[in-house]
């Protein structure tokens, strides 16, 4: 009971701390697909956005291309005078392209030494050169196509936002170089829009030539920016170069940013959008957040809930155990009571057999004392001592301590056996009925003890029936035990149909009576010891103590079921084994006495006066007796010379190395070892021992003739090598 109570208790701080550890596991597993999640998600945004972002740049270069090649036409083949006699009007249809371009700043044409013919921005223009600009450079030497350049800041007299050309060659019909046609472009233009649609926090966009020169930049720049090709974003493209997704710092501030970028088709420019590392992890607290908002209050309020429990469970399991102390003490004066009960039974009954014995030997002494009479004392002092060995095998079986002889026997056939005996028991007033199964019902138990018990059982069936009325013995086999018993204090609760026998189930030997039967309040006391309704003198209490104390040991059951005026039922149910188990019948050995013929018997028993009569008898009888007292000294002088000996004869209780240690230890040395124990704790356990055991207490010729069998086996193995 205290162990399932602190099972309990362990079991509530167990889940006390599952309350806590499998939500934070829980939270951890949440947390680790949900950044995954945020992550895959801020990946699809950035690549939406960069989706936007390369067709609006492809869209306004391709318009920018247009108008280059739209001006190219209009001055095709017009040398450089016409063009300037031409200038007022040329002005005012750059300035009308320029204004319907929002991305323009100003539209230009240049002459060969880079002097503008026409701009639209000033009419005249001003006689200034502009041949080292990077748009006007690029296209005196070769035809490159449209050239993009680099951001510049206007030149006096021209002022206003920062640009960056894109330009083309003005060609000859021979393809010699006459000057450059040129668009400034706004990047603040690029700027305006990526904030549009990079509004989220920590939104990143850029455009940029190959070269590495940041044309826009969104946050926007306070300098130019020109990435190290062979730093991680110049490697990264040069690995992909058509599109990619880093995670990166970015150059111009450290800041680590997820980015995503893509070539514009056609020309030598990228554009990249991206998110701030730390506003996609703000995305995955926030998300985060939100479970905690409703997770942390239900693990609190479970937690708590079973902090109650637990607390509650103490509370309950504190009560329980002052109730038990109250109820042992109780028990305990109840123990008291049945102890003296028992107590004064054995000392009743053992009185009478010592009283017995003692008038016997008294009578034995008298000089001049008959043949006949003397062999009447010598037989009443022999049926004492048995019916005293009787009287301990009953205690002890009751106690569950009696060493059990199991053998394989058929239920049936044996209870068969005894109909002729207990006829004359039970006496010619009360009819026997046998109801036996047509099949063999066997189990392995100790024979003498489940005859006893069928007697007992018998005997009690008799006495409640006061002599006259009908016994029925049915055996059947049963699959489980019955649910109805008289419950024991004390003892396990095996009903309830539970199946204990394994797949061959039990057989039940019920014994039905037509006698007065058993008022309820005394169902729960039938079994103990020395508890008899009869009167003084008429029953010792010890028979169906006996049958409960054979049945638990043999590893079944007893039960009973009664109504006052209606009889009783009192069902023995053994473990059943299988039919094939059954051994070949072997006649009884009633063999006299062996002489020992100088066999060398080695003896040891602490008991020094049961040593001597043990050693006086087989020394009469032929043997050669070692005598020693203890198992250490024994297992010395087997060790020194085991040649000496034909057999050892040990007792099983004794101080320090107990006789089955002996037998343990002797096993190897190959001298068989036979066993005595009037009682053995180890024995009561283990229930079978693997040497031959001679209860106590024994003949000489019963000890003589196990002697003889065992050594005589040891002789012929020996004659065999």
């Amino acid at each position: 009971m205290q162990g399932a109570q602190r099972n309990s208790l362990r079991l509530l701080q167990w889940m006390m701390a599952a309350s806590l550890a499998l939500p934070i596991a829980l939270f951890a597993i949440a947390a680790s697909i949900s950044y995954t999640s945020t992550k895959d998600i801020a990946d699809r945004e950035i690549e939406r956005t960069l989706d936007v972002a390369h067709e609006h740049a492809l869209k306004v270069f391709e318009t920018i291309d247009r108008s280059l090649a739209e001006i190219n036409e209009v001055v095709r083949g017009m040398p450089d005078d016409i063009i300037r006699s031409r200038e007022p009007g040329l002005h005012r249809r750059l300035k009308q392209l320029s204004d319907s371009l929002p991305q323009l700043k100003s539209a230009w044409i240049f002459d060969a030494d880079g002097k503008s013919l026409v701009n639209s921005l000033a009419s005249p223009p001003p006689a200034q050169s502009f041949a080292d600009r990077d748009y006007f450079a690029a296209h005196v030497d070769q035809t490159i196509g449209s050239y993009i350049g680099v951001p510049l800041t206007p030149r006096q007299p021209y002022q206003g936002a920062r640009f960056f050309g894109v330009s083309r060659r003005r060609g000859s019909d021979d393809g010699s170089f006459i000057g450059v046609i040129q668009a400034s472009v706004l990047p603040e233009y690029f700027e305006s829009f990526y904030a549009r649609i990079g509004s989220d926090p920590g939104s990143f966009l850029a455009m940029g030539r190959t070269d590495g020169v940041v044309l826009a930049h969104l946050p926007q720049l306070d300098r130019d920016l020109r990435l190290d090709p062979n730093g991680p974003v110049g490697r990264s493209i040069a690995a992909h170069p058509e599109h990619g997704l880093i995670t990166i710092a970015w150059p111009s501030d450290e800041v680590e940013r997820r980015i995503g970028y893509r070539r514009i088709a056609e020309y030598p420019i990228y554009v990249s959008a991206g998110l701030e590392t730390s506003a996609i992890r703000a995305r995955w607290f926030a998300t985060m957040g939100q479970h905690l908002v409703f997770g942390i209050p239900a693990t609190a309020l479970l937690f708590l809930l079973l902090a109650f429990a637990f607390r509650r469970t103490q509370h309950l399991q504190a009560e329980a155990a002052a109730r038990r102390e109250a109820e042992e003490a109780l028990k305990h004066s109840q123990r008291l009571e049945a102890l003296g009960q028992l107590t004064g039974g054995v000392a009743h009954d053992f009185n009478n057999l010592l009283t017995v014995i003692r008038a016997s030997v008294d009578l034995l002494n008298r000089p001049q004392l008959s043949e006949e009479r003397r062999q009447r004392y010598i037989t009443a002092i022999a049926d004492a001592v048995g019916r005293a060995a009787k009287l301990t095998s009953q205690l002890l079986a009751f106690a569950r301590r009696q060493t059990l002889k199991p053998e394989v026997f058929d239920v049936g056939a044996r209870l068969q056996s005894l109909h002729d005996m207990l006829a004359t028991l039970l006496g010619p007033a009360i009819e026997i009925a046998m109801r036996l199964p047509a099949e063999p019902c066997l189990v392995n138990a100790d024979a003498s003890q489940f005859e006893t018990a069928l007697i007992n059982m018998a005997t009690n069936a008799r006495d409640a029936m006061h002599g006259k009325g009908r016994i029925v013995f049915n055996v059947e086999a049963a699959a489980t035990i019955a649910d109805t018993r008289a419950p024991v204090s004390g003892s396990p609760d095996l009903s309830g149909g539970h199946d204990l026998a394994g797949k061959h189930g039990f057989v039940g030997i019920a014994v039905s009576d037509t006698g007065i039967g058993i008022p309820a309040t005394r169902l729960e006391r039938i079994f103990e010891p020395f508890f008899t309704t009869k009167q003084i003198g008429h029953g010792t209490g010890l028979g169906l103590s006996q049958v409960f104390g054979f049945a638990r040991q043999s590893g079944g059951e007893v039960t009973v079921t009664s109504e006052v005026g209606h009889g009783s039922t009192f069902s023995l149910y053994l473990p059943r084994v299988a039919p094939d188990l059954l051994p070949q019948r072997q006649a009884p050995n009633t063999a006299p006495a062996v002489a020992g013929s100088g066999m060398s018997v080695l003896l040891v028993e602490d008991n020094i006066e049961l040593a001597n009569f043990a050693a006086d008898g087989l020394t009469e009888l032929g043997y050669s007796v070692t005598l020693i007292d203890n198992a250490t000294d024994a297992l010395a002088e087997l060790v020194m010379d085991a040649d000496r000996f034909d057999v050892v004869f040990s007792d099983i209780v004794m101080p320090g190395m107990t006789g089955l240690d002996l037998a343990q230890a002797v096993r190897g040395i190959g001298v068989p070892v036979v066993l005595t124990t009037g009682y053995s704790e180890a024995l009561s356990q283990d229930g079978k021992v693997d040497f031959e055991l001679v209860q106590k207490p024994y003949a000489i010729d019963q000890l003589s003739r196990v002697l003889h069998r065992v050594a005589r086996r040891r002789v012929r193995d020996g004659a065999a090598e």
